[in-house]
């Protein structure tokens, strides 16, 4: 049944994304989680506590969060499961877990504001989907960062939910999207977070370890019927480059994306006050623009089909053996 509903959750969000009129109605499962992480962090992160402590407490804020999150969502599934329909009613549910419809949404509008020359436009594009410092980008930054951006949230916003989803179901999945959504609020190295938010940081590396290296493979992939994307230059730049990146997971996507297309990705960035010196994932141009930018939205869209083609054949695979 899990894969059965990870196909039919993929399939949907592909087709419909999330609607925005549900979320201005009854907003988004992230931002209700997203609450309680929030009264979570305002009620057990106290300045005037030891590192120690607040360590502590932040391991406590995601036990309750996961505990939280997996019961409510369980309870959902079970009760949806009685209906005529269940497996279906599931599925909608499950896809507002999946972000291919809106990441793709995202990063075509830095493309069309590039090709219109309006760069201002482009960086406040950029903007909604990077954590960093967007406003003295030039257009080559711009464009890399939606590229990096996109094969990261590819990893993390489409293949880890998916495949927690086929392990696990709606659960598994909502379990994720809290730790992943508790990583992206407080999961900071910042005076406030440093602490509290280190088990956030570290389970969010764990759970994302597998698809970030399954994304690679499907961006590999990809590019052996993408014209004019190389293989052995993705295969290549993840073995070679992935694991200088600063984060764990983030070099596999993004190496293989860059090396795919012949760009280097990565590199020196701005988050806020913080300047991280980042090593280049690629050994190709630095010099990005809206047409790469397309090129690597073919190749995601391609990526992504090789995802749902994975987990139909699992399906398939469960309904013959059972």
């Amino acid at each position: 049944m899990n894969a059965l509903v990870t196909l039919l959750a993929l399939l949907i969000e592909a087709m419909f994304g999330y609607p925005d009129w549900v979320a201005r109605r009854i907003g988004h499962p992230a931002t209700w989680i997203g609450r309680l992480i929030d009264l979570l962090d305002r009620s057990l992160n106290r300045e005037a506590d030891d590192p120690a402590l607040r360590r502590r407490a932040g391991v406590f804020a995601v036990l309750i969060l996961v505990f939280a999150v997996g019961v409510a969502s369980l309870v959902i599934e079970r009760c949806l499961l009685l209906l005529p329909l269940g497996l279906l009613a599931v599925a909608i549910l499950a896809s507002t877990l999946l972000a291919q419809k809106s990441l793709y949404a995202h990063v075509v509008r830095v493309a069309f504001a590039l090709e219109s020359g309006d760069l201002q436009a482009a960086r406040a594009a950029v903007s909604h989907i990077v954590g960093r410092k967007t406003a003295e980008l030039d257009e080559a930054g711009v464009a890399r960062a939606a590229i990096e951006s996109m094969a990261e949230n590819f990893a993390d916003g489409v293949v880890a939910p998916a495949l927690w989803m086929v392990i696990g179901g709606l659960p598994c999945a909502a379990i994720y999207k809290g730790i992943n959504t508790a990583d992206s609020m407080i999961g900071h190295r910042d005076a406030r977070y440093r602490d509290f938010g280190w088990a956030a940081a570290k389970l969010d590396d764990l759970v994302n370890l597998p698809a970030s290296r399954l994304a690679a493979l499907t961006i590999v992939g990809a590019s052996t019927f993408t014209r004019g994307a190389s293989v052995a230059n993705a295969w290549e730049a993840v073995r070679r480059d992935a694991s200088q990146h600063a984060s764990p997971n983030a070099g596999y996507p993004e190496a293989a994306m860059a090396g795919a297309l012949g760009l280097a990705l990565g590199g020196p960035r701005r988050y806020g006050d913080l300047h991280i010196d980042g090593a280049w994932m690629g050994d190709g141009r630095r010099d990005v623009g809206a047409a790469d930018i397309r090129a690597a939205l073919l190749l995601y869209a391609r990526a992504d089909a090789i995802l749902i083609g994975i987990v139909a054949l699992i399906a398939a695979v469960i309904a013959i053996a059972i």
